[in-house]
C-alpha cells in the first residue's frame, strides 16, 4: 500500500470499508514454534535486534516459518556488519524490507491492520472518557 501508513482505529473519524474489499480472515495457526536461540557469532546489533522480535507483541503472530526469516536475516546481516567495511545502502535497504514483512515497525503493522495496545493504554482509556465527561459537562 503506497503513502502514508493508516491511522491507527481508535484515531480514525470514520470507518470505511477496506478499498481493496479486503476482510479479515482467519485461520488457524501452527502449534508455537520452539524459538530459535541467539547465535554466539552474531553481531550485537543483531543479537540485540533478535531478542527485542521475542519480547515483542507482533511476535504472538510469528509461525515458525517466521522465526526462521528473522534468523536468517540476523545471520546475514551479522556478516555484514562483522565484516569490517561499511554497510552497503542497498543491504540496509533489503533488510528494512524484510523486517517490515516481520511487523517490526508502527508503520508496518499499521498497512497490515495489527495495533498492538499497551497495558497502559488501556488503563488510560477510562482516564480519557472521564475527562470528556468533565468538558461536556461544563459547557451543558
Amino acid at each position: 500500500m503506497p503513502g502514508p501508513p493508516p491511522k491507527r482505529e481508535d484515531q480514525r473519524r470514520r470507518r470505511n470499508k477496506h478499498p481493496d474489499g479486503l476482510a479479515t480472515v482467519t485461520a488457524a495457526g501452527g502449534k508455537r514454534p520452539k524459538l530459535p536461540r541467539v547465535s554466539p557469532s552474531w553481531h550485537p546489533l543483531m543479537k540485540d535486534w533478535f531478542r527485542s522480535l521475542k519480547e515483542s507483541g507482533q511476535s504472538q503472530f510469528y509461525e515458525a516459518s517466521d522465526w526462521q526469516t528473522a534468523r536468517l536475516l540476523a545471520e546475514i546481516m551479522s556478516q555484514e556488519l562483522n565484516s569490517g567495511e561499511p554497510v552497503k545502502a542497498s543491504m540496509l535497504g533489503e533488510f528494512n524490507r524484510a523486517a517490515a514483512s516481520l511487523m517490526t515497525t508502527e508503520g508496518e503493522r499499521r498497512r497490515l491492520r495489527v495495533e498492538l495496545q499497551s497495558p497502559q493504554a488501556e488503563q488510560d482509556d477510562g482516564k480519557v472518557v472521564s475527562l470528556m465527561d468533565r468538558y461536556k459537562e461544563k459547557l451543558s
